[in-house]
Parts: C-alpha cells; structure tokens; sequence
C-alpha cells in the first residue's frame, strides 16, 4: 500500500503515477495551471485508478459551462468501472459517490459525502479542498469556515496541506466577517505555503472589505509570484488590484490592468467573464468611458445564455447582453433563467431565488429603466447571497441596487442600502461610498454635506 503526500492510503501501485498524484494534489491546492496535467499523468500511467477519475469529474463540473458535462459523466462512467474491479479503497468510493450525487443535480449531497471523509480522514486536504470549493460555488461561507474549523488540529506544522488550509481558513473568516483573524491567517498561509494564490487573495478580500485600498495595493505589491503559476485563477488576483485602484480613483491604472491582465487571455471562462463584466460595470456607474471593451465580451456572453449551471455565471453574463448590446440574447437568457426556475433540482432553485429578479433587474438597469431594476435588485437582494461567490464578487449587484435608487430618486432606500453596505465592511467608508453620500446629499438639495469630502 502507497500513501499520498497527505498520509492518506491510495490503491496506485506505480512510484510514478504516485509522484505525479501528489503533484495533482499540490497543484490543486495551490489553482496551478499544470493540475491537469499531472492528472493526466496519472491516468496515463494508471488508468484503473478510480480516484483519478472521480476527481477528473468534479474538477470538470467545477468549469460551470454544460458543454463539459458530458465529460464529467464519462469520467465516472470510468471511476465506477474501477472500482466495481475492486481497485479502491472505502476512502476513494466515498469521492465516486461525490461525483455521482453532484452529477444528479445535489452540490450539497456531494459536499456531505465530503464530509463523511473528512469524519474518518481529517487530514485529506483534497476532501478538504473540494469541500471548501463546491461551498463557495453555493455561497455557503459559514458550511466553509465550519468545515475547517472542524478539522484544523489535524494539521500539525509537518503536514503538507497546512498552508493551504490556513489560506482557506482566511478566505472563510473574511466571508464571515472576522477581518483581524483573516489577515493573521492568511499573511500565515502565505509564508507556509508561498504559492498559496488562495491565501493571498483571502487577505486582499480583507482590505476590500475594511476599505484599505492603500494597504491592499502595498500587500499585493511585490507578491506576484504567489499567483504567477496560477490557472486563470491570476485573472482574478489580478481584478482585486484593479478594484483597489478603482476605489483610489486611478482610473488609467484600471483600465491599463484591465487590458494588459485581466482580459489578456479573452476567454469564454464564467470566472473571467465576471471578472471583466463586474469591472466594467463598476467603471461605468463611476461615469468611466470603457469604450469598445463591452463588445467582446457580449459577443461571447450571447453563446451562454443556454448554460444554465450557475446563477452567478449567468447574471454576470447579463452584465454584457444588457444596455441594447445584444437583446434578443438578453431575452433568451430570462427566459432560460425562469425555465430552469421551475425545476427541482438544488441550481434551479437559486435561478428561482435570486435569479428571477436579479436578472430582470439588470435587463431594466440596462434599459435606463430605474425605478423598476431598483425594486427588482432589491428584491433579490436578501437571496444574493445564494448566488455564491465572495462579498466583493457580488458587490457589482449592491452597487447597481444603490445606484439604481439614486437615479430613480429613492434616496432614502438608496441611502438605507448604502448604510447596511458600509455596515459589512467594518463600517468604514470606501470611495464608492464616499461618492454616492455625495450624490444623495446633491439630490436632497444639501450642497453643504455634499462638499464635504470623506475623510
């Protein structure tokens, strides 16, 4: 019997396919881009290993584009005729029942099965991983700062994975509200694990979070190598500098990342879509002229809209079918949304709630029609949460919500938004902020309190 770099027995018999397992598992924990890779490796060598393959599944599914889904299922076609051979152990079946719940349409089923590997082996960092993951997917930020929580004695300083899972940890606290504790964790993770993007970018969520552009720009700064190896997970590290200086004000720094990082590589990639749509629009609603840069990526949102995986993928979407960019994909993608809204499975119910209204909410922001998307984002405002992602992910929506009652003239519900906003972000006062009190003291008539800068 061979064990992996986290202790934990695995039914590969060959050194090499072992090593390259282990080098799946570090990559994997660290979003490198070569994981597949060394998957690949080890399937080559082993193809019997059913792990492999369940794993193979859920890193596909995980892609959130329905194109792939096909190769999800054939991969535990794969992982259940290896283990009916019998080459696996009770630990690896328990990752096969994952994969074949999440298959049926149940994320939690197979976060469950997760846990019920973590129960017996506390210290697979995979399970750990996957777990942490597939919670974010649901926005499920305390079932993630639980899980850690649950199992974080079992890493001891020697443990392989222990820098990875204080990066997660971080990520957890901040989604929780424990801004102190997330950046003590995370700066930790970092120095155990240099290559931890994920460590990394929790810490700059915190500066986010407690509107410290400044120290956000200054811990990024010089650390770029932490996320230079990674998968278009760089992207996104990448978009959080941006939105430090957005909140400064730097506009062309912005842009200039915008062009030359983030959208360097012009993928079809949900998590790069939202990346870029979210900017834009944040660009926009501070009164930026983006230009042409909207064209590209309504060009490649209108070939989704039949997706149908993740709320979240599909709303960021909208982000660019919107504003008279490509109606008839804007029409198909609500449709869609309030078809797969009457189904049963655990997705539709959050393309019911927030979906439904967030989206005809962002059709009517597009359409200057304020009033109408303000009640509608409002709407699905308490729901947002489900939708998954980080705080600062969905933010974009918070912003248009506030934005879209100024315009309409609601300032008091605006303002009421506004002020529960500043209440996450440890009631501190960020540019955006700063700017929209501005705007409500201008529309009640109060120049006084409007020439007032932030302190």
């Amino acid at each position: 019997m061979q064990f992996d770099v986290f202790g934990q027995p695995t039914t590969l018999t060959s050194p090499r396919a072992l090593d390259a397992w282990n080098d799946t598992l570090l990559a994997f924990l660290a979003h490198a881009a070569v994981t597949p890779k060394h998957l690949g490796d080890v399937l080559e060598v082993e193809p019997g290993f059913a792990l492999g393959h369940a794993v193979k599944g859920m890193f596909y599914i995980l892609l959130g584009r329905r194109e792939v889904l096909q190769t999800a299922h054939d991969a535990y076609a794969e992982a259940k005729s290896s283990a009916a051979e019998g080459h696996i152990t009770p630990r690896e079946q328990r990752y096969v029942e994952a994969l074949g719940v999440w298959l049926d349409g149940q994320p939690s089923g197979a976060i469950a099965k997760l846990e019920d590997i973590l129960r017996d082996h506390p210290e697979d960092a995979l399970a750990m991983k996957l777990s942490h993951a597939i919670r974010f997917v649901l926005g499920d930020a305390t079932g993630m700062r639980e899980s850690i929580e649950r199992i974080m004695p079992a890493y001891g300083p020697d443990h392989k994975g222990r820098g990875y899972l204080l990066g997660c940890h971080s990520f957890a606290l901040e989604e929780t509200g424990e801004y102190e504790k997330a950046e003590i964790a995370g700066r930790q993770a970092l120095w155990m694990a240099p290559d931890d993007a994920w460590g990394l970018h929790a810490v700059a969520h915190v500066h986010d979070m407690t509107a410290n552009a400044r120290k956000g720009l200054e811990w990024l700064s010089g650390r770029e190598s932490a996320w230079a190896h990674c998968n278009n997970f760089r992207y996104h590290v990448w978009w959080h500098k941006a939105l430090m200086h957005l909140d400064l004000g730097q506009m062309d720094q912005v842009l200039d990342l915008y062009d030359t990082e983030i959208r360097k590589d012009q993928t079809d990639d949900y998590r790069d879509i939202s990346n870029a749509t979210s900017l834009l629009m944040r660009l926009e609603l501070d009164g930026v002229d983006v230009g042409r840069r909207w064209d590209e990526l309504a060009e490649l949102s209108a070939a989704r809209t039949e997706d149908g995986c993740l709320i979240f993928a599909d709303l960021h979407y909208m982000l660019a079918l919107t504003g008279d960019r490509k109606p008839d994909a804007t029409a198909k993608m609500l449709q869609r949304i309030a078809r797969d809204a009457k189904s049963n499975c655990e997705m539709g119910s959050r393309m019911s709630d927030p979906g439904v209204a967030a989206a005809e909410g962002l059709e009517a922001f597009g359409e200057a029609r304020y009033t109408e998307a303000f009640h509608k984002l409002a709407q699905a405002r308490g729901g947002m949460q489900l939708a998954g992602g980080s705080h600062a992910q969905r933010d974009v929506f918070e912003r248009m919500t506030i934005d879209a009652g100024i315009r309409a003239g609601l300032l008091d519900q605006a303002e009421a938004i506004l002020d529960e906003r500043q209440t996450k972000r440890a009631s501190r006062e960020d540019g955006y902020t700063a700017a929209r009190r501005t705007l409500i003291a201008t529309g009640r008539g109060d120049y006084s309190a409007a020439s007032v800068p932030a302190e």
